[in-house]
């Protein structure tokens, strides 16, 4: 009789288990994929122009004391199409620009900027996906928030909203 409480646990043990699967299918998993540089220089690297008559773009050219963003795009990237008005209201409002177009020909990003507005201050152009590949970013479109000493203060996956607009220019002007 004084055995019977053993004939519950594999019945509490399943219900423990029930208990556990029920709470990871009401709680969302973490989707974002962050970037492990952020608090850190931008890695080094120097990226040869994406397309003629826009300038390359390197890493030191990012500690020139202004702070900027560096957009991750691609012209074959149907989000980076509807997030090209954003990035030209930001430009609007004085904001340096620099982007990493990732494993893209010349012609289709110089097709990219004619129909969707130029941004940019430079354009790299990343191949082999290595440079976004060490910043860690994980796909396009991708923007990273840098100060003027070029480190890395944040990461925005996605496109970047026109409600989101408001917000980038005062983390920028807050970096000053």
């Amino acid at each position: 009789m004084t055995k019977r409480w053993v004939l519950f646990v594999p019945l509490a043990i399943m219900g423990l288990l029930f208990g556990a699967f029920i709470y990871r299918l009401v709680t969302p998993a973490e989707t974002l994929i962050r970037s492990q540089w952020i608090d850190k220089p931008m890695p080094l690297f120097d990226l040869p122009p994406a397309t003629a008559g826009v300038e390359g773009l390197n890493s030191s050219q990012l500690a020139d004391g202004k702070p900027r963003l560096v957009n991750v795009f691609a012209s074959w990237c149907i989000p980076c199409r509807a997030e090209a008005p954003q990035l030209e209201a930001l430009k609007a409002a004085g904001v340096p620009i620099d982007g990493i177009a990732i494993r893209d020909r010349p012609e289709d990003v110089a097709t990219f900027l004619r129909e969707y507005g130029n941004p940019f201050d430079r354009i790299g152009s990343d191949m082999q996906s290595s440079v976004q590949i060490a910043l860690g970013s994980s796909g396009v479109p991708e923007t990273f928030l840098i100060d003027g000493k070029g480190i890395i203060r944040e990461q925005h996956q996605g496109i970047i909203l026109a409600e989101q607009v408001p917000e980038i220019i005062a983390k920028l002007e807050a970096m000053k």
